[in-house]
């Protein structure tokens, strides 16, 4: 019994710095570039009619500019080189969006299979969206601004 309490609390432990103010912040900043880039994506695809892939990389290319710039001031409150962060971002962006979008396609073309390809995009696009989002959450925490945050807040330290 006393593992389990012990297993219990590690996970109670775990959650709270998880689920802190930072992540309430990038959830915040998640929601106001979500909006701005969706609404890029689904207006490219469905009034100027590009490609899937335009379409959803459009997006991200958009709302990662936003993206960067809000998290690093007010999310993560990052000091730290805008080149090196940057970077990294860049690298962070391009993997979580390969890993999301390119999943989704395939699993919405198998769960939509006999929809139209324009459903089966659309849909696609929007489990893309929310995969993007965990993994993107998870990689600017702890690849992007780990170590970069202003002290004081307990989120890191100045580098």
């Amino acid at each position: 019994m006393k593992d389990n309490n012990r297993f219990s609390t590690r996970i109670k432990e775990f959650c709270s710095r998880f689920f802190d103010l930072t992540f309430w912040k990038f959830i915040l900043v998640g929601v106001a570039n979500t909006l701005f880039g969706t609404g890029i994506m689904f207006v490219f695809y469905n009034v100027f009619h590009f490609s899937y892939w335009v379409s959803s990389a459009s997006n991200y290319i958009f709302g990662s500019i936003l993206s960067y710039f809000l998290n690093k001031t007010f999310t993560f409150k990052s000091k730290t080189n805008t080149g090196k962060t940057m970077l990294r971002f860049v690298v962070n962006i391009s993997l979580c969006y390969l890993l999301a979008y390119g999943g989704a396609k395939p699993l919405a073309r198998l769960i939509f299979s006999g929809a139209s390809q324009s459903l089966q995009e659309n849909m696609a696009m929007l489990a893309g969206m929310c995969f993007f989002v965990a993994l993107n959450y998870v990689g600017q925490r702890f690849f992007v601004f780990k170590g970069t945050q202003e002290s004081g807040d307990g989120e890191g330290k100045k580098e």
